[in-house]
């Protein structure tokens, strides 16, 4: 809604900053001179013993000299009291007794009716608390008491009772008011029957419901009769109150927020009010429902992170659960949830009265993000035994994460699933001896810091002729590999699983295969990673003057070159170091007594993998011999594998003569 020219001169020239700013702060009268406007207190936006926060009652103007906050009296409003520039507006236009401009005439009638209802509805709730005094509401007296809540916290939170024989109506009728306002606001219902209409709340403790403005918009009762058909119950949908658009305790909730208390969302009326008397006075609570859409609009509206602290019983992580698939569309960056969750079995109520606020606190401050309860949701209780079960988990998340709008914020929910994903399915364990001697690789913990990572197993290759030279061979390949990387990192996240894979032989060049997987995707890899190695690991790696002279090190950047030198390298120690490994155990095999064709076949198709990757690398075969099958061998490679092929024929020819 537009305002008119002039309106908000007219609203600052009748109001009195020093009234406006008076009822949250007390004056020092040692500085301050009313006659002449001249105002002094300590500032209300920050915590201070001085007096440095100044109001000038003639200009219409405050400033602190400590926290430089400043403005008039509309950004007074929105600042401690946490409300948009409208609200703050039709705040002040009510106390300067300026009616708001006129809209069109239909609008107005339902504001003109809205506030008639309203009316009706504070008349109500200070009739219930009046009700709460009486002798018939002894045992509902008797119950708050129980659960914490004296005289004095019942007449903070407008707390009443409604008989059991109802009254409200009578009562209200009594004062003039119609009986169709009575009906409309939700406090009474006609009859099905034809009768005259019956009072909705009867028998029950009533907390009133109010706005974002403090009007009383709703109730809620608690029924005292165990055999009651709802424990609670609120008023219906009315012109005043939508449940799906309303939270309980929403305004001191919004006020407290605006200055930096955390807001929290509990589950019902009871835990809000025992976590504000404990302290938290950002609490607002949905009202019977699952947390709409709506709601968590307006909860972003509060605070861009709210905590949700629901129950700890199958009920409450269901709501949580429901909350998750609410949000995952509306999340925007600086906007999410996270969750405190409760111990078991218990509220936040439960657990003030039990530990105290201190463990409430310790719970706030441990609230996880959302990213980790869906993660939660879809694994608990599940077992990934099978390639089809981690495949359906994949599916799942992937459609959750679609969800997401924000395609940075999407980005962002993929890498934070990936890892938590590697957690789950690479479990530290340690691989047979034997396997481990034949160069297995332990799982690469993603979530290790790079100098909590255990380093990798290094390939032995005693045993065989292949390792003279060939160490130092995967060493520059792997150093190739690692710089390439470096210096194109953008290259990186299709290569992963490859990377992964690979053993390195050395603790450096573990750590910065290790960083590289931390942070793929980042444009300034080398730059976080020389802050977490304490060194540069793109300089550390040209050290080695071909790895210096390599032309994707050179063309830093060409993505092109980077993923064609990176396709044949990987491929090429794979198959080298795959090649070592058969040999290593075809000889233990042969050793062990138990070499048999099966050997022979193993060997020759890690020779075909091996002749695949040279054949990608050079066309030179001066240095290279063919085995029997086609494969390109160098000749200290023909030689492991005559060696091995005679090994295995000196066994077989004594296996015979011992038959």
């Amino acid at each position: 809604m537009s305002l008119p020219p002039g309106f908000l001169d007219e609203l600052r020239t009748r109001l009195s900053l020093g009234q406006v700013v008076g009822r949250k702060v007390m004056w020092d009268q040692r500085k301050t001179n009313q006659g002449k406007g001249d105002y002094w207190a300590p500032c209300p936006f920050h915590q201070e013993k001085s007096a440095s926060f100044h109001v000038d009652d003639q200009k219409g103007f405050y400033y602190c000299f400590g926290c430089h906050a400043k403005g008039d009296a509309i950004s007074f409003v929105r600042e401690t009291e946490n409300v948009g520039f409208m609200e703050a507006v039709q705040i002040l236009a009510g106390e300067a007794g300026m009616p708001m401009p006129a809209r069109d005439p239909q609008a107005q009638e339902k504001a003109d009716r809205r506030t008639l209802l309203a009316d009706v509805m504070e008349q109500a709730v200070q009739w219930h608390k009046l009700q709460l005094q009486t002798a018939a509401a002894g045992a509902a007296r008797d119950y708050l008491d129980k659960r914490g809540l004296g005289p004095e916290a019942q007449a903070r939170w407008d707390i009443g009772y409604a008989p059991d024989n109802g009254g409200i109506m009578a009562h209200l009728t009594g004062k003039g008011v119609d009986s169709k306002l009575v009906i409309e606001a939700g406090l009474a219902a006609e009859s099905d029957r034809g009768g005259s209409p019956y009072d909705r709340f009867r028998g029950r403790i009533i907390f009133p419901i109010r706005d974002g403005r403090g009007r009383a918009i709703g109730l809620g009762g608690r029924a005292m009769a165990a055999d009651a058909r709802a424990k609670y119950l609120n008023s219906p949908e009315t012109p005043l109150f939508d449940k799906g658009r309303s939270l309980y305790n929403q305004k001191p909730a919004r006020e407290a927020a605006g200055k930096g208390t955390p807001l929290i969302v509990a589950e019902g009326y009871m835990d809000v009010i025992a976590l504000s008397e404990a302290g938290f006075g950002a609490t607002v609570a949905p009202l019977g429902t699952a947390i709409t859409e709506d709601q968590l609009r307006l909860l972003w509206r509060i605070s861009p992170e709210p905590i949700i602290a629901l129950d700890g019983d199958t009920a409450g992580m269901r709501a949580a659960m429901r909350v998750i698939d609410n949000a995952l569309p509306l999340l925007e960056a600086g906007q999410s949830l996270r969750f405190a969750l409760m111990p078991e079995g218990m509220d936040p109520d439960d657990l003030l009265k039990a530990k105290g606020a201190s463990a409430m606190q310790d719970l706030l401050d441990q609230a996880i993000p959302m990213v980790q309860l869906l993660w939660q949701r879809e694994t608990d209780g599940k077992v990934f035994d099978s390639p089809e079960r981690k495949a359906a988990l994949d599916k799942t998340l992937r459609e959750k994460i679609k969800l997401i709008a924000d395609p940075s914020i999407r980005s962002h929910y993929g890498e934070a699933i990936k890892q938590m994903r590697w957690a789950l399915f690479n479990p530290r364990n340690t691989a047979s001896p034997r396997k481990q001697s034949g160069g297995a690789r332990q799982p690469w913990n993603r979530n290790a810091q790079p100098w909590q990572r255990s380093l990798s197993p290094v390939p032995s290759n005693k045993q065989s002729a292949l390792g003279a030279g060939a160490a130092n061979e995967d060493h520059l390949r792997e150093a190739v590999i690692l710089a390439t990387l470096l210096a194109t990192p953008a290259v990186a996240s299709e290569f992963e699983a490859q990377l992964e894979r690979m053993t390195c032989a050395d603790e450096t060049h573990t750590r910065i295969r290790d960083g590289i997987l931390t942070h793929i995707g980042a444009v300034d890899v080398v730059e976080t990673l020389t802050a977490e190695l304490a060194f540069d690991p793109l300089e550390k790696l040209k050290e080695q003057t071909h790895v210096r002279i390599t032309p994707t090190v050179l063309r830093a950047g060409d993505i092109e070159a980077a993923r064609l030198c990176l396709g044949h390298e990987l491929a090429r120690l794979s198959a080298m170091r795959g090649y070592a490994r058969e040999v290593s155990d075809g000889m233990e095999d042969t050793l062990d007594d138990v070499a048999d064709e099966s050997v022979t076949w193993r060997l020759a198709k890690a020779a075909a993998a091996v002749d695949t990757s040279v054949r990608r690398e050079t066309n030179d075969t001066a240095d290279f011999e063919t085995a029997e099958n086609g494969a390109k061998l160098s000749k200290d490679e023909r030689s492991a594998f005559d060696d091995m092929l005679s090994r295995i024929s000196l066994t077989k020819k004594g296996q015979g003569e011992a038959g």
